[in-house]
Protein backbone atom coordinates (compact mmCIF):
# COMPACT_ATOMS: atom_id res chain seq x y z
CA UNK A 1 0.00 0.00 0.00
CA UNK A 2 1.65 3.15 -1.24
CA UNK A 3 0.19 6.76 -1.56
CA UNK A 4 1.42 9.73 -2.76
CA UNK A 5 2.07 12.63 0.24
CA UNK A 6 2.72 15.86 -0.74
CA UNK A 7 6.41 16.41 1.00
CA UNK A 8 6.21 19.88 2.81
CA UNK A 9 3.64 22.58 4.09
CA UNK A 10 3.86 24.60 1.16
CA UNK A 11 2.52 21.65 -1.42
CA UNK A 12 0.32 20.17 1.34
CA UNK A 13 -1.66 23.65 1.19
CA UNK A 14 -1.72 24.04 -2.04
CA UNK A 15 -3.42 20.96 -2.36
CA UNK A 16 -6.09 22.40 -0.57
CA UNK A 17 -6.29 25.02 -2.60
CA UNK A 18 -6.94 22.73 -5.60
CA UNK A 19 -9.20 20.85 -3.62
CA UNK A 20 -12.25 23.68 -4.83
CA UNK A 21 -11.66 23.41 -8.17
CA UNK A 22 -8.51 23.96 -11.11
CA UNK A 23 -6.86 27.05 -10.08
CA UNK A 24 -4.38 29.14 -12.36
CA UNK A 25 -0.60 29.51 -11.57
CA UNK A 26 -1.39 33.61 -11.10
CA UNK A 27 -4.40 33.16 -8.71
CA UNK A 28 -2.45 30.54 -6.54
CA UNK A 29 0.21 33.42 -6.74
CA UNK A 30 -2.23 35.56 -5.30
CA UNK A 31 -2.86 33.70 -2.45
CA UNK A 32 0.32 32.79 -1.62
CA UNK A 33 2.87 34.86 -2.28
CA UNK A 34 1.82 38.19 -0.49
CA UNK A 35 2.01 39.07 2.76
CA UNK A 36 -0.18 41.85 3.58
CA UNK A 37 -3.05 39.39 1.79
CA UNK A 38 -2.24 36.60 4.25
CA UNK A 39 -1.89 39.26 7.07
CA UNK A 40 1.85 37.62 8.24
CA UNK A 41 5.21 38.07 8.10
CA UNK A 42 7.18 35.69 5.60
CA UNK A 43 8.57 34.41 9.18
CA UNK A 44 5.66 33.09 10.71
CA UNK A 45 3.87 29.51 10.93
CA UNK A 46 2.39 27.34 8.68
CA UNK A 47 -1.04 27.09 9.75
CA UNK A 48 -2.00 23.97 11.22
CA UNK A 49 -2.52 20.75 8.99
CA UNK A 50 -6.03 20.31 7.66
CA UNK A 51 -7.02 23.41 7.47
CA UNK A 52 -9.32 24.94 4.86
CA UNK A 53 -8.67 27.58 2.29
CA UNK A 54 -10.33 29.96 2.11
CA UNK A 55 -11.14 30.29 5.66
CA UNK A 56 -11.91 32.66 8.33
CA UNK A 57 -9.16 32.26 10.41
CA UNK A 58 -6.92 31.41 7.82
CA UNK A 59 -7.33 33.09 4.50
CA UNK A 60 -4.42 32.29 2.89
CA UNK A 61 -1.34 30.14 2.84
CA UNK A 62 1.74 31.81 4.09
CA UNK A 63 3.50 33.59 2.15
CA UNK A 64 5.94 31.65 0.16
CA UNK A 65 8.33 33.13 -3.12
CA UNK A 66 6.46 32.87 -6.75
CA UNK A 67 10.36 30.46 -7.41
CA UNK A 68 9.18 28.35 -4.61
CA UNK A 69 5.46 28.22 -5.69
CA UNK A 70 6.32 27.12 -9.12
CA UNK A 71 8.77 24.51 -7.46
CA UNK A 72 6.19 23.68 -5.47
CA UNK A 73 3.50 22.91 -7.98
CA UNK A 74 5.82 21.08 -10.28
CA UNK A 75 6.58 18.92 -8.17
CA UNK A 76 3.31 18.02 -7.17
CA UNK A 77 2.73 17.23 -10.68
CA UNK A 78 5.92 15.14 -10.80
CA UNK A 79 4.10 12.95 -7.61
CA UNK A 80 1.06 12.34 -9.36
CA UNK A 81 -0.57 14.67 -7.31
CA UNK A 82 -1.66 17.27 -9.62
CA UNK A 83 -1.74 18.18 -13.23
CA UNK A 84 -1.71 20.59 -15.56
CA UNK A 85 -5.34 21.80 -16.97
CA UNK A 86 -4.59 23.90 -19.91
CA UNK A 87 -4.50 27.87 -19.91
CA UNK A 88 -6.81 30.37 -18.05
CA UNK A 89 -8.78 33.15 -19.15
CA UNK A 90 -5.80 36.15 -19.83
CA UNK A 91 -5.89 38.93 -16.95
CA UNK A 92 -4.45 41.26 -19.42
CA UNK A 93 -0.84 39.56 -20.24
CA UNK A 94 0.37 36.11 -20.81
CA UNK A 95 -2.65 33.55 -20.01
CA UNK A 96 -1.36 31.56 -16.89
CA UNK A 97 -1.40 28.05 -17.00
CA UNK A 98 -4.38 25.96 -14.93
CA UNK A 99 -3.21 23.07 -12.37
CA UNK A 100 -5.60 20.71 -10.60
CA UNK A 101 -5.67 17.79 -8.33
CA UNK A 102 -5.02 14.71 -10.20
CA UNK A 103 -8.10 13.42 -12.00
CA UNK A 104 -6.44 10.05 -11.29
CA UNK A 105 -7.16 10.56 -7.15
CA UNK A 106 -10.03 8.67 -5.72
CA UNK A 107 -11.27 8.96 -1.84
CA UNK A 108 -13.53 6.73 -0.27
CA UNK A 109 -16.49 7.74 2.19
CA UNK A 110 -17.71 5.48 4.32
CA UNK A 111 -21.27 6.17 6.55
CA UNK A 112 -22.03 3.82 8.66
CA UNK A 113 -25.21 4.30 10.57
CA UNK A 114 -27.40 2.71 13.02
CA UNK A 115 -29.11 0.84 10.48
CA UNK A 116 -27.99 1.25 6.84
CA UNK A 117 -24.33 1.91 5.25
CA UNK A 118 -23.66 4.19 2.54
CA UNK A 119 -20.02 4.00 0.43
CA UNK A 120 -19.17 6.47 -1.94
CA UNK A 121 -16.20 7.14 -3.84
CA UNK A 122 -15.00 10.78 -4.97
CA UNK A 123 -12.44 12.52 -6.92
CA UNK A 124 -9.95 14.55 -5.41
CA UNK A 125 -11.89 17.70 -5.68
CA UNK A 126 -14.82 15.64 -3.36
CA UNK A 127 -17.43 15.20 -6.39
CA UNK A 128 -19.23 12.05 -5.60
CA UNK A 129 -18.39 9.61 -8.74
CA UNK A 130 -20.40 6.66 -7.38
CA UNK A 131 -22.60 6.24 -4.42
CA UNK A 132 -24.32 2.79 -2.97
CA UNK A 133 -26.03 1.64 -0.04
CA UNK A 134 -28.08 -0.80 1.40
CA UNK A 135 -29.73 -1.62 4.98
CA UNK A 136 -27.67 -2.84 7.32
CA UNK A 137 -28.15 -3.00 11.63
CA UNK A 138 -25.01 -1.84 13.27
CA UNK A 139 -26.00 -4.50 16.01
CA UNK A 140 -24.63 -7.55 14.12
CA UNK A 141 -21.40 -6.60 14.95
CA UNK A 142 -18.24 -5.19 12.99
CA UNK A 143 -17.13 -8.38 10.79
CA UNK A 144 -20.76 -8.38 9.66
CA UNK A 145 -20.79 -4.62 9.00
CA UNK A 146 -17.04 -4.37 7.52
CA UNK A 147 -18.12 -7.12 4.83
CA UNK A 148 -20.92 -4.90 3.86
CA UNK A 149 -18.59 -2.30 3.29
CA UNK A 150 -16.68 -4.52 1.27
CA UNK A 151 -19.29 -5.57 -0.70
CA UNK A 152 -20.31 -2.33 -1.97
CA UNK A 153 -17.19 -0.92 -2.33
CA UNK A 154 -17.06 -4.15 -4.41
CA UNK A 155 -19.72 -2.57 -6.45
CA UNK A 156 -18.33 0.44 -7.04
CA UNK A 157 -15.15 -0.95 -8.66
CA UNK A 158 -16.86 -3.33 -10.62
CA UNK A 159 -18.94 -0.25 -12.33
CA UNK A 160 -15.53 1.23 -12.86
CA UNK A 161 -15.49 3.98 -10.58
CA UNK A 162 -12.33 3.10 -9.14
CA UNK A 163 -9.09 1.01 -9.42
CA UNK A 164 -7.39 1.99 -6.94
CA UNK A 165 -8.17 4.55 -3.85
CA UNK A 166 -5.60 7.31 -1.92
CA UNK A 167 -7.38 7.00 1.38
CA UNK A 168 -11.03 5.93 2.88
CA UNK A 169 -12.64 7.91 5.38
CA UNK A 170 -15.42 6.32 7.85
CA UNK A 171 -17.80 7.73 10.20
CA UNK A 172 -20.09 5.71 12.66
CA UNK A 173 -22.55 6.65 14.90
CA UNK A 174 -21.01 6.24 18.53
CA UNK A 175 -17.75 7.62 20.35
CA UNK A 176 -14.47 7.20 18.89
CA UNK A 177 -10.66 8.06 19.88
CA UNK A 178 -10.02 9.73 17.24
CA UNK A 179 -6.17 9.40 17.96
CA UNK A 180 -6.56 5.24 18.11
CA UNK A 181 -9.12 5.20 15.22
CA UNK A 182 -11.34 2.93 17.40
CA UNK A 183 -14.97 3.32 18.75
CA UNK A 184 -15.10 3.20 22.53
CA UNK A 185 -18.14 2.13 24.54
CA UNK A 186 -20.56 2.94 21.88
CA UNK A 187 -23.95 2.46 23.52
CA UNK A 188 -26.07 1.51 20.12
CA UNK A 189 -23.02 -0.26 18.90
CA UNK A 190 -22.44 -3.87 20.72
CA UNK A 191 -19.86 -5.70 19.83
CA UNK A 192 -17.44 -2.70 18.86
CA UNK A 193 -15.36 -1.29 21.79
CA UNK A 194 -12.12 -0.55 20.91
CA UNK A 195 -13.04 -2.56 17.07
CA UNK A 196 -9.57 -1.69 15.67
CA UNK A 197 -11.99 0.00 12.41
CA UNK A 198 -9.32 2.27 10.90
CA UNK A 199 -6.33 -0.19 10.50
CA UNK A 200 -9.16 -2.74 9.16
CA UNK A 201 -10.10 -0.82 6.27
CA UNK A 202 -6.94 0.83 5.31
CA UNK A 203 -6.08 -3.43 4.99
CA UNK A 204 -8.72 -4.37 3.09
CA UNK A 205 -8.66 -1.20 0.62
CA UNK A 206 -4.93 -1.29 0.49
CA UNK A 207 -5.12 2.94 1.54
CA UNK A 208 -4.60 4.66 3.95
CA UNK A 209 -7.81 5.39 7.03
CA UNK A 210 -9.46 7.83 8.84
CA UNK A 211 -12.63 7.02 11.63
CA UNK A 212 -14.55 9.57 12.70
CA UNK A 213 -18.29 9.59 14.33
CA UNK A 214 -21.05 9.94 11.85
CA UNK A 215 -21.69 13.70 13.39
CA UNK A 216 -18.52 14.91 12.69
CA UNK A 217 -18.37 13.80 9.08
CA UNK A 218 -21.93 15.49 8.48
CA UNK A 219 -20.30 18.50 9.55
CA UNK A 220 -17.49 18.21 7.23
CA UNK A 221 -19.71 17.44 4.54
CA UNK A 222 -21.65 20.38 5.07
CA UNK A 223 -17.98 22.45 5.49
CA UNK A 224 -16.97 21.63 2.05
CA UNK A 225 -20.53 21.17 -0.13
CA UNK A 226 -23.23 22.50 2.29
CA UNK A 227 -24.49 25.77 3.72
CA UNK A 228 -21.69 26.14 5.67
CA UNK A 229 -19.14 26.44 3.27
CA UNK A 230 -18.79 30.44 4.26
CA UNK A 231 -19.01 29.74 7.75
CA UNK A 232 -15.92 29.39 10.23
CA UNK A 233 -17.48 28.66 13.57
CA UNK A 234 -21.12 26.32 13.64
CA UNK A 235 -22.91 23.74 15.17
CA UNK A 236 -24.47 20.59 13.27
CA UNK A 237 -27.10 18.40 15.25
CA UNK A 238 -28.05 15.15 14.10
CA UNK A 239 -31.01 13.71 14.87
CA UNK A 240 -31.71 9.98 14.25
CA UNK A 241 -31.50 6.88 15.75
CA UNK A 242 -29.56 8.77 18.37
CA UNK A 243 -29.27 12.82 19.33
CA UNK A 244 -25.02 14.04 18.61
CA UNK A 245 -23.71 17.31 17.43
CA UNK A 246 -20.65 18.63 15.11
CA UNK A 247 -18.49 21.09 16.76
CA UNK A 248 -16.47 23.50 14.16
CA UNK A 249 -14.22 25.70 15.11
CA UNK A 250 -12.38 28.32 12.95
CA UNK A 251 -13.40 25.61 10.21
CA UNK A 252 -12.05 22.66 11.64
CA UNK A 253 -13.97 19.97 13.75
CA UNK A 254 -13.58 20.25 18.13
CA UNK A 255 -13.44 16.95 19.41
CA UNK A 256 -12.21 17.63 22.59
CA UNK A 257 -9.38 15.98 25.05
CA UNK A 258 -10.61 12.38 24.61
CA UNK A 259 -13.13 12.99 21.21
CA UNK A 260 -16.52 13.25 23.16
CA UNK A 261 -16.92 16.36 22.97
CA UNK A 262 -20.69 17.15 21.04
CA UNK A 263 -22.36 14.00 22.81
CA UNK A 264 -25.30 16.19 23.56
CA UNK A 265 -27.81 12.80 23.26
CA UNK A 266 -27.05 12.14 26.80
CA UNK A 267 -27.51 15.71 28.32
CA UNK A 268 -30.24 14.76 30.80
CA UNK A 269 -33.59 17.40 30.46
CA UNK A 270 -35.58 15.35 33.17
CA UNK A 271 -34.97 13.82 36.52
CA UNK A 272 -37.20 11.11 35.99
CA UNK A 273 -36.98 10.25 32.37
CA UNK A 274 -37.56 7.32 30.56
CA UNK A 275 -34.38 5.08 30.43
CA UNK A 276 -31.51 5.61 28.00
CA UNK A 277 -29.54 3.11 25.91
CA UNK A 278 -26.62 5.02 27.74
CA UNK A 279 -27.74 3.69 30.92
CA UNK A 280 -29.01 6.95 32.33
CA UNK A 281 -32.55 8.36 33.09
CA UNK A 282 -33.63 11.17 31.07
CA UNK A 283 -31.37 11.78 28.03
CA UNK A 284 -32.66 13.82 25.36
CA UNK A 285 -32.04 11.01 22.88
CA UNK A 286 -34.35 8.98 25.25
CA UNK A 287 -36.86 11.24 24.47
CA UNK A 288 -37.00 12.16 20.73
CA UNK A 289 -33.68 9.74 19.27
CA UNK A 290 -35.45 8.12 16.21
CA UNK A 291 -36.49 4.78 18.88
CA UNK A 292 -37.96 7.13 21.29
CA UNK A 293 -40.22 8.41 18.45
CA UNK A 294 -40.76 5.07 17.27
CA UNK A 295 -42.49 4.00 21.07
CA UNK A 296 -44.24 7.21 21.25
CA UNK A 297 -46.07 6.93 17.70
CA UNK A 298 -46.88 3.24 18.69
CA UNK A 299 -48.40 4.44 21.95
CA UNK A 300 -50.57 7.34 20.47
CA UNK A 301 -51.70 4.31 17.91
CA UNK A 302 -52.28 2.00 20.69
CA UNK A 303 -54.59 4.80 22.67
CA UNK A 304 -56.52 6.14 19.51
CA UNK A 305 -55.05 9.41 19.95
CA UNK A 306 -53.90 9.15 16.26
CA UNK A 307 -56.30 6.97 13.67
CA UNK A 308 -53.67 7.18 11.11
CA UNK A 309 -50.84 5.80 13.29
CA UNK A 310 -53.00 3.35 13.79
CA UNK A 311 -54.16 2.41 10.60
CA UNK A 312 -50.17 2.51 9.25
CA UNK A 313 -49.44 0.22 12.50
CA UNK A 314 -52.02 -2.42 11.79
CA UNK A 315 -50.98 -2.12 8.27
CA UNK A 316 -46.90 -2.51 8.99
CA UNK A 317 -46.42 -4.06 12.67
CA UNK A 318 -44.21 -0.74 13.58
CA UNK A 319 -43.82 2.77 13.13
CA UNK A 320 -40.73 5.26 12.06
CA UNK A 321 -40.05 8.93 12.26
CA UNK A 322 -41.54 8.88 8.16
CA UNK A 323 -45.30 7.70 9.14
CA UNK A 324 -44.98 10.33 12.01
CA UNK A 325 -44.20 12.64 9.48
CA UNK A 326 -46.53 11.48 6.89
CA UNK A 327 -49.63 11.98 9.85
CA UNK A 328 -48.49 15.49 10.63
CA UNK A 329 -48.71 15.76 6.70
CA UNK A 330 -52.58 14.89 7.12
CA UNK A 331 -53.38 17.51 9.98
CA UNK A 332 -52.69 14.34 12.64
CA UNK A 333 -52.70 16.32 15.73
CA UNK A 334 -51.27 14.07 17.69
CA UNK A 335 -48.30 13.30 15.65
CA UNK A 336 -47.88 17.00 15.37
CA UNK A 337 -47.76 17.34 18.83
CA UNK A 338 -45.02 14.20 18.70
CA UNK A 339 -42.96 16.93 16.99
CA UNK A 340 -43.36 19.63 18.85
CA UNK A 341 -42.73 17.66 22.09
CA UNK A 342 -39.27 16.51 20.69
CA UNK A 343 -38.68 19.95 18.59
CA UNK A 344 -38.81 21.66 22.21
CA UNK A 345 -36.47 19.33 23.80
CA UNK A 346 -33.66 19.53 21.40
CA UNK A 347 -34.09 23.68 21.61
CA UNK A 348 -34.26 23.63 25.30
CA UNK A 349 -30.44 21.79 25.09
CA UNK A 350 -29.29 23.51 21.83
CA UNK A 351 -30.08 27.45 23.38
CA UNK A 352 -27.67 26.26 26.16
CA UNK A 353 -25.31 25.22 23.40
CA UNK A 354 -25.91 28.51 21.34
CA UNK A 355 -25.47 30.93 24.54
CA UNK A 356 -22.49 29.57 25.30
CA UNK A 357 -20.52 28.58 21.78
CA UNK A 358 -21.87 31.72 20.10
CA UNK A 359 -22.08 30.13 16.73
CA UNK A 360 -22.84 31.73 13.25
CA UNK A 361 -25.00 29.00 11.97
CA UNK A 362 -27.44 25.78 13.00
CA UNK A 363 -27.65 22.78 11.24
CA UNK A 364 -30.13 20.22 11.48
CA UNK A 365 -30.01 17.24 9.93
CA UNK A 366 -30.36 13.51 9.99
CA UNK A 367 -33.56 11.19 9.62
CA UNK A 368 -35.66 12.20 12.52
CA UNK A 369 -34.95 15.79 10.76
CA UNK A 370 -36.49 15.18 8.01
CA UNK A 371 -40.21 15.53 9.94
CA UNK A 372 -39.16 18.98 8.55
CA UNK A 373 -40.75 22.30 9.22
CA UNK A 374 -42.51 21.59 12.24
CA UNK A 375 -39.71 20.69 13.85
CA UNK A 376 -37.93 23.23 12.70
CA UNK A 377 -40.26 25.81 13.78
CA UNK A 378 -40.66 24.12 17.29
CA UNK A 379 -36.74 24.46 17.65
CA UNK A 380 -36.15 27.77 16.60
CA UNK A 381 -38.94 29.29 18.40
CA UNK A 382 -37.43 27.69 22.01
CA UNK A 383 -33.57 28.82 21.04
CA UNK A 384 -35.04 32.34 20.44
CA UNK A 385 -36.69 32.62 23.13
CA UNK A 386 -34.55 31.10 25.49
CA UNK A 387 -30.70 31.96 24.33
CA UNK A 388 -29.38 35.26 24.42
CA UNK A 389 -30.32 37.99 22.33
CA UNK A 390 -26.48 38.93 21.40
CA UNK A 391 -26.36 35.59 20.47
CA UNK A 392 -28.89 34.66 18.42
CA UNK A 393 -29.52 38.36 16.80
CA UNK A 394 -28.15 36.88 13.52
CA UNK A 395 -28.29 33.00 14.02
CA UNK A 396 -29.37 31.33 11.21
CA UNK A 397 -31.41 27.09 12.18
CA UNK A 398 -31.62 25.68 9.32
CA UNK A 399 -32.32 21.79 7.83
CA UNK A 400 -29.46 20.31 6.19
CA UNK A 401 -29.77 20.57 2.43
CA UNK A 402 -27.11 17.67 1.48
CA UNK A 403 -29.74 15.01 2.79
CA UNK A 404 -27.91 11.55 2.44
CA UNK A 405 -24.69 12.96 0.67
CA UNK A 406 -23.70 14.58 3.56
CA UNK A 407 -21.73 11.97 5.46
CA UNK A 408 -20.07 10.44 2.48
CA UNK A 409 -18.87 13.89 1.50
CA UNK A 410 -17.59 14.84 4.86
CA UNK A 411 -15.77 11.33 5.26
CA UNK A 412 -13.97 11.66 1.99
CA UNK A 413 -13.06 15.29 3.22
CA UNK A 414 -11.95 14.02 6.45
CA UNK A 415 -9.37 11.94 4.58
CA UNK A 416 -8.26 14.20 2.11
CA UNK A 417 -7.25 16.29 4.90
CA UNK A 418 -5.24 13.35 6.25
CA UNK A 419 -3.15 12.71 2.53
CA UNK A 420 -2.88 16.44 1.70
CA UNK A 421 -1.04 17.36 4.31
CA UNK A 422 2.44 16.29 5.74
Amino acid sequence: MKTNRPEDSHQAALLRLMRDGPRSRAELADLTTDPAAAGTSAGSPAPPAGAAYPHPAYPHPWPMSRSKLNASLNRLVGLGLAETDGLAASRGGRRSGLVRVSRDTRFAGIDIGATSVDVAVTDGELRVLGHVSEPCDIRFGPAHVLDRVLVLAGKLREQGVFTQLHGAGIGVPGPVSFAEGVPVVPPIMPGWDRYPMREMVSQELRCPAMLDNDVNIMALGELHAGLARQVGDFLLVKIGTGIGCGIVVDGKIYRGVSGSAGDIGHIRVDEVGPVCACGNTGCLEAYFSGAALSRQAQAAARSGASPYLAERLAATGTLSAEDVSAAAAQGDSAAVQLIRDGGRRVGQVLAGLVSFFNPGLVIIAGGVARLGHVLLAEIRSVVYRRSLPLATGNLPIVLSELNDTAGVVGAARLISDHVYSV
